[in-house]
């Protein structure tokens, strides 16, 4: 996942300082609203201060550890703040090694998905943020992946296609000679990775580290629902960053938003995907609300919200929708299937959804933790209407427990 106008917006956005206290609790907050919307807190569960992704595509680093540092609140641990640099590192070894092996069918870039950031814990562990910080190579606290990508993604490349024609060379361990070479690549540009640390007065290894924060990644579940593959059973979620073929449970999507709202309901946050690029994610002076208005008519209410909506032209409904709370559109399983197969429902942004809230007119919407500093008119904080939601996921990660029981069973999870 990775934002395509990440460059844009992050030269609208403020370096937050890792180590930060929590955040206040967003009902605590007065952020400068967008004018036409006044929003209810509904539900609202402890996270760790947004974060600065900057330039570099790697918002399903960022989004991922971000939820797992939620989880551990909810578990009742102490606040972490974990590295991305070190799981991004380890993902790229691996991203790289899977485009050789394939000749280069499979695609090296920044983005990612869900499952990289938890394979890496499960194989390769966790890493405090103060031993291997974002932009630490040169000289920022906000990483740049502009030269390190120029120099990295070609480079892979060429090793994928050498390995076509002719046999890539080794050391006297048979180790591949480009893997070293990449290694140094890394070190220069994110880091080298440490192999032992010592925190809160303990010494550990990325492996023990994780294995004492509590996590269990077999407790985590990735859901999507794409009414082209089987229900209730998985499937491989056919975008270029899940270059792992990782699965994900799939649901119709009345089901799919039964999860989303009962883990929230019950205190258990959730690993977001979804696709950013829609006018209904809206910019400028609304930045900070996202939602799908419904511009077909409705059917008459008088003296309602429907009533007048159904009084506008088309023209005025969509002038509308940017600027204040408008009904919102009912999506069908149909409805996601087609925007996914005309590519109109991409593999854009990785987010946290901690919460709900609603607007004045009674729609609903989730709280949203996003990558982008203090961007925004929620100082890094997003709305996202239910019905946003609804049509624009790609996929999330939530808690076994946080499935109801009866959709698990369905899912064959124990």
């Amino acid at each position: 996942m990775k934002f395509k106008h990440l460059f844009l917006a992050a030269a609208l956005i403020l370096s937050v300082s890792a180590f930060a206290q929590p955040m206040p609790p967003l009902g605590d907050q007065k952020p400068e609203e967008a004018e036409g919307y006044k929003f209810e807190i509904i539900k609202e569960l402890p996270i760790t201060p947004v974060k600065d992704q900057n330039r570099a595509g790697t918002c399903w680093c960022y989004s991922t550890l971000g939820f797992f540092e939620a989880e551990l609140l909810r578990m009742g641990k102490p606040e972490y703040d974990f590295s991305e640099m070190y799981i991004v590192y380890k993902t790229y070894e691996d991203r790289a090694e899977k485009a050789v092996r394939t000749h280069g069918d499979v695609s090296f870039s920044q983005g990612g998905a869900f499952g990289d950031v938890i394979y890496a814990i499960k194989h390769y562990g966790l890493v405090p943020d103060e031993e291997m910080r974002a932009g630490q190579m040169h000289g920022d606290s906000l990483s740049d992946f502009s030269e390190f990508s120029t120099v990295c993604d070609p480079f892979v490349e060429a090793a994928a296609k050498k390995c076509k024609t002719l046999q890539l060379g080794t050391d006297e361990n048979h180790t591949p000679l480009w893997k070293t070479a990449l290694r140094g690549i890394l070190d220069a540009y994110i880091g080298k990775c440490p192999e032992e640390f010592t925190y809160k007065g303990k010494k550990y290894d990325p492996m023990s580290f994780a294995k004492s924060t509590g996590l269990n990644m077999d407790d985590y579940v990735n859901i999507a629902s794409f009414a082209h593959q089987p229900w209730y059973e998985e499937f491989v979620i056919e975008v270029q960053d899940n270059w792992r073929w990782g699965k994900a449970y799939n649901l119709p999507i009345d089901e799919f938003m039964q999860i989303m709202n009962y883990a929230i309901d019950n205190d258990y946050p959730i690993a977001w995907g979804a696709d950013v690029s829609e006018k209904g994610w809206l910019r400028g002076k609304m930045a900070g609300v996202c939602v799908l208005p419904d511009l077909e008519n409705q059917s008459d209410k008088a003296g309602t919200d429907f009533a007048h909506w159904n009084g506008l032209s088309m023209a005025d409904r969509q002038k509308e929708a940017m600027s204040k709370p408008t009904p919102q559109r009912w999506v069908t399983d149909q409805d996601r299937l087609d925007a996914y197969n005309n590519f109109e429902t991409t593999d854009d942004h990785g987010m946290v959804i901690y919460g709900k809230a609603k607007d004045q007119m009674g729609n609903v919407y989730f709280l949203v933790k996003n990558s982008w500093g203090d961007a925004g008119n929620y100082h890094g904080i997003w709305y996202a209407s239910e019905a946003f939601v609804r049509y624009k996921t790609l996929n999330c990660v939530v808690h076994k427990n946080a499935i109801p029981k009866d959709l698990k069973k369905k899912l064959g999870i124990k």
